[in-house]
């Protein structure tokens, strides 16, 4: 059995090693990951052609295959959207809740395919995202309540302002390490996997004797797409709602 590092390298076919301090770049604005960087502008693009695909040809009597698909994950979503969010509110946040999930989905599944890397399971970009749905909450909040949104933070008593403080910042830091550890964990137990095999076996068919694994990995990257996207709505419903 071979170790991690060098099952990477052997299926480090693009080069990323190679660039900077094993594929980390320094930057004027920090350190930067080459191959996420990579990898999620290739997801963004396959989200695309996805989206472009299954809504070029709509059709109301004979819609296609990705049409439904598209569909049935949209009215999915809204119906979570609208059981937890006033339909005036949550009718405007659709694009995103929507935008969010089809991007989770697709960053988590991107890393089982031999060579590539889910963007998800490095810390940065799942901090980043949950990052930017705390600043949202946020803002939502001081939308729709101005600034009695600031009353639960001393509710029942001022006395518990640190205690909700320090839950109000765990909420990004578990919401990014819940999505980060079960992507990273299940791409280290791939390349563990992996290297019970030869490198050809790697590239044309390593994953056969995985597939139970694949199987489980592919529905973890469902479930962990579904679990940031409902927290997030979670969230947002808890600062929007008439009575907090």
């Amino acid at each position: 059995m071979r170790g991690l590092e060098e099952v990477h390298k052997e299926l480090d076919l693009w080069g990323f090693l190679n660039y900077g301090h094993h594929g980390v770049v320094h930057t004027p604005i920090g350190e930067v990951n080459l191959k996420t960087i990579v990898m999620t502008w290739i997801v963004m693009i396959l989200i695309g052609i996805f989206t472009v695909a299954a809504t070029r040809n709509m059709r109301v009597d004979r819609p296609g295959k990705l049409q439904l698909m598209v569909e049935e994950i949209f009215l999915f979503l809204r119906g979570l959207v609208y059981e937890n969010i006033d339909y005036r509110k949550g009718a405007g946040l659709m694009c995103l809740i929507f935008s969010l999930f089809i991007f989770l989905l697709f960053s988590n599944l991107w890393g089982l395919v031999p060579t590539m890397m889910s963007p998800t399971a490095d810390i940065n970009t799942t901090l980043g995202m949950a990052l930017t749905v705390f600043i949202l909450v946020q803002v939502l909040g001081l939308r729709y309540k101005g600034g009695k949104y600031f009353k639960h933070y001393v509710e029942p008593v001022p006395l518990f302002l640190p205690l909700t403080i320090v839950e109000e910042l765990s909420k990004p830091i578990t919401l990014s390490f819940r999505l980060y550890g079960n992507i990273y964990a299940g791409e280290v137990l791939i390349a563990v996997l992996l290297g019970l095999f030869g490198l050809t076996v790697d590239l044309l068919g390593g994953f056969i004797p995985s597939v139970i694994w694949l199987a489980f990995s592919i529905f973890v990257g469902f479930i962990q797409a579904f679990i940031f996207t409902m927290l997030t709505i979670a969230y947002i419903s808890q600062v929007t709602a008439e009575h907090h």
